[in-house]
């Protein structure tokens, strides 16, 4: 305490022997002695506050030599200093360097060394001790000081501090290795020490590596860089991988005194505008846009340009960029502004390109400074989903229409049989001067007409019978030029290029020409003021799978038949509807809507592939891809080949379907249909049959009324005798009787309960030998399971006439003749 009044010994000896002066002038008296008391305590005050500094400086040497001699020997440099930085001892170790002072020794290592001695003296003096780490490259240096508490009152004046320097070899890691962003630590003379790992990635380069930095490199740190000071910023050119990337550089002082300069994206500068100063957002490869509060476009990046169809600069209301939300956009956007709607995709569609584009836009709130009740909308080309959506959706239309045209087919074919049956039962006894002949006429050509349009809807779900043989393409087209001559008329001409090197094709020879015709009247109705219709075939090998159109066809040699026309071509946004049932821009009555979609079905269910191109105003083309057999058999496709009579489309206007549109009508080619043999009527009247015919014993088992009546009266009338059986329980009742002899069933399929291959499978075990004719509204495919486990059987299909009914009949009992025997026949006497 006393040592404290040392800086005062003078005033304190003044006041003692002002004191001592003022008792020798009054010269008595009480005031005498008490000034004489007050002087004498003053002057040794003061002599006592001198003496106990100077014992106590002698104390502090001791300390000080304690110290010395403790650390004489120390391979650390050690220092005792005071605040003010004065020297007061240091061991041989830091008298190796040209100053010993702590700031001069980190003179190399930091930016300011005085600040940071500083620094350090009022943490010791807060603490008791202080650390820091210093680095760079090749080096480490650690400088720690110690505040003594043996000489506390010393050192609460800035008296006694000591200090220890210790020197590492290897680099410390420091904690801005570990930040995302380039951070560059500068040491003495802003020179660089080190580099965060981001860092090291954007130069290629490490300044602790040892190697000199590349030209762009040292050019950025000449230029860049130098002379920056703590606080402050400025805009820099860093070098990227070759290129040069416009950034804030940020200089931050570390706790240890170097520099460590962070670079930041420009858009964060305070000065700059958002909108207009992001050229790294504008390169993003993820569109976006910012959403103001009012719902305007603020800004961009060139990935939402191109999706939305905006120009640099333009800033349009949301929701006049995007529709299609199902309910308005503007309610949207309100939810997501109010929390309502975030980060759930919507899919919209774009209103400002040429082209039909959707977008999948997901709206979340914008962050940072400024982004009050803003939104940023993050977008995703969905164009391509949702093709594949309409697409799939079409095919399941197509699925759709194809199950229902198969269903719809054998209920239909169940009416037009006995329609087409009962009308020709009534033909039978009139000729053409009977007054209802040419009614009758008139409702067996339009239950034809009716049976051919099932037989076009049964092509489109590929549900139709096919008899796949090989054929060769040039043979198919040159007996088809006479017909396909006389369907296109005198104001078109009709040119045939063949490939003669084409092997053969495995397909159904009347179906392929259905096809072709059906192409040639779609381009012949595609020029109504003439031109040429060109047929060529050619030959197309892929070594591998290839991609045409939406169809990846597989590796293999394919004949082309190519139908093109100089027509009017198909509209873009028609052409992928061609193929579909029923589209047709043609008025009512003038077309069926049938024919591309019959040649689709036709083409895919014997394993092609169709395609069409066009060009509207300069014409369209149809190709047809057909795996072409591995060898050529001509003695096969001459065998195969059947004898057809067609009758020309031209003939008769009403007998030509149409697919729906100048580039979608269809001509339809059909076999003649038979006339019955009226001279029965009148050679061999009702009860009156050839003997081979009066023995034979039919049993007809059908579900449908009408049909079964239809049947039963014609067999009948043809002279067999009949039994009727609604279903095939019924059926196996009669042929209990083990009297009843039975030389042929007729059945139905398709019935409740028990079907016809089902029956029959039971009937023949007790009735070897008896052969069948099945009769179906369905395909034959759809039931060939069931024939092809019935020996001796044959397949009818409805609609059926008279004489197809009676020669499939006749030729199976031609085949398997019945047995000379009479036995008991049940239902003989039923009324016709």
């Amino acid at each position: 305490m006393l040592a404290r009044l040392a800086a005062v010994r003078w005033i304190l000896g003044s006041f003692g022997v002002l004191a001592l002066a003022a008792a020798l002038l009054f010269g008595g008296g009480v005031e005498v002695i008490a000034l004489l008391s007050v002087g004498c305590t003053f002057i040794l005050l003061a002599v006592s506050a001198v003496i106990a500094r100077e014992r106590q400086r002698a104390d502090l040497a001791g300390l000080v030599n304690r110290i010395a001699t403790m650390t004489r020997n120390d391979p650390d440099p050690v220092l005792i200093t005071g605040l003010d930085g004065r020297l007061l001892e240091c061991n041989s170790a830091a008298q190796t360097y040209p100053s010993c002072t702590p700031a001069a020794m980190l003179a190399t290592w930091t930016a300011d060394p005085e600040a940071m001695v500083d620094l350090l003296t009022a943490d010791a003096l807060l603490q008791g001790h202080a650390l820091r780490d210093f680095g760079r490259p090749g080096a480490s240096l650690r400088l720690s000081v110690v505040r003594l508490d043996s000489a506390r009152d010393l050192a609460e004046q800035g008296e006694l501090l000591v200090w220890r320097i210790v020197r590492g070899a290897q680099d410390r890691p420091r904690a801005v290795d570990a930040l995302g962003l380039p951070v560059l630590t500068l040491g003495a003379e802003g020179a660089p020490v080190a580099a965060n790992s981001t860092m090291r990635h954007y130069l290629d380069w490490s300044p602790s590596a040892g190697v000199p930095a590349p030209e762009p490199v040292q050019r950025f740190l000449d230029e860049g860089i130098a002379g920056i000071a703590a606080g402050s910023c400025r805009t820099v050119c860093l070098p990227v991988s070759g290129e040069s990337v416009t950034c804030l550089a940020f200089a931050v002082s570390g706790h240890d005194g170097q520099l460590d300069v962070v670079f930041l994206p420009l858009w964060l500068s305070a000065q700059a505008n958002v909108p207009n100063t992001r050229p790294d957002f504008d390169d993003l490869p993820v569109a976006l846009m910012q959403l103001a509060p009012d719902g305007r476009i603020e800004a961009t990046n060139r990935q939402a340009r191109a999706l939305l169809g905006l120009a640099p600069g333009e800033a349009p209301f949301f929701w006049e960029v995007v529709e299609g939300l199902g309910r308005p956009v503007t309610d949207w956007f309100e939810d997501a502004r109010t929390g309502r709607a975030l980060n759930r995709p919507e899919v919209l569609s774009a209103t400002l390109p040429a082209q039909e584009t959707f977008v999948q836009i997901t709206l979340r709130r914008a962050t940072g400074p400024g982004s009050e009740q803003r939104l940023v909308a993050v977008l995703t080309d969905a164009t391509e989903m949702k093709s594949l959506e309409a697409r799939f959706v079409q095919s399941q239309k197509m699925q759709a229409i194809g199950q229902l045209a198969g269903g719809v087919a054998h209920d239909f074919n169940n009416l037009l049989t006995a329609i087409s049956g009962h009308c020709d039962l009534l033909l039978l006894n009139r000729d053409h001067f009977d007054p209802d002949f040419s009614d009758l006429t008139q409702i067996q050509q339009n239950t034809n007409r009716a049976a051919s349009l099932v037989r076009q809807l049964l092509a489109f779900s590929r549900k139709q019978t096919l008899k796949p043989e090989l054929l060769s393409l040039e043979s198919l087209l040159e007996e088809l030029t006479h017909l396909l001559t006389r369907l296109v008329g005198e104001r078109i001409t009709l040119t045939l290029d063949h490939d003669a090197s084409l092997g053969t094709i495995r397909a159904d020879r009347r179906q392929l020409e259905q096809v072709i015709m059906n192409l040639v009247v779609n381009a012949r109705d595609a020029m109504p003021m003439g031109g040429e219709i060109r047929i060529e075939t050619r030959g197309a090998r892929f070594k591998t799978e290839t991609e045409l159109g939406r169809v990846r066809l597989p590796a293999g040699e394919y004949a082309v038949i190519r139908v093109i026309d100089e027509g009017v071509g198909i509209p873009v946004d028609m052409i992928e509807k061609v193929f579909e049932p029923f589209f047709t821009t043609k008025r009512t009555g003038e077309g069926t809507g049938l024919g591309l979609s019959t040649a689709y079905g036709i083409v895919k269910q014997m394993g092609g592939y169709i395609f069409a191109d066009s060009i509207e105003g300069a014409g369209t083309t149809f190709s047809l891809y057909f795996s072409m057999e591995a060898a050529t058999r001509t003695a096969d496709v001459a065998a195969s080949r059947r004898d057809t009579v067609f009758v020309a489309a031209s003939e008769s206007a009403a007998d030509e379907p149409d697919s729906g549109m100048a580039q979608n009508s269809g001509a339809q080619k059909t076999e003649k249909a038979p006339k019955p043999k009226r001279a029965n009527a009148q050679t061999e009247p009702e009860g009156k049959a050839e003997p081979s015919r009066v023995n034979a014993i039919i049993l007809l088992v059908e579900d449908e009324a009408p049909v079964r009546a239809f049947a039963a009266r014609a067999l009948r009338i043809q002279g067999y005798q009949v039994i009727e059986a609604d279903s095939g329980e019924q059926a196996l009742e009669f042929l209990a009787d083990s009297d009843l002899r039975v030389d042929i069933f007729v059945t139905d399929v398709i019935m409740p309960g028990l079907d016809g291959p089902g029956w029959v499978a039971r009937a023949i075990k007790s009735r070897p030998g008896v052969p069948v004719v099945f009769i179906s509204g369905y395909t034959e495919d759809t039931v060939s399971a069931g024939l092809a486990r019935t020996p001796r059987s044959v397949f009818l299909g409805k609609p059926f006439s008279l004489e197809q009914l009676t020669s499939a009949i006749s030729d199976l009992l031609a085949e398997y003749p019945p047995d000379a025997r009479r036995l008991k026949v049940v239902g003989t006497d039923r009324a016709d």
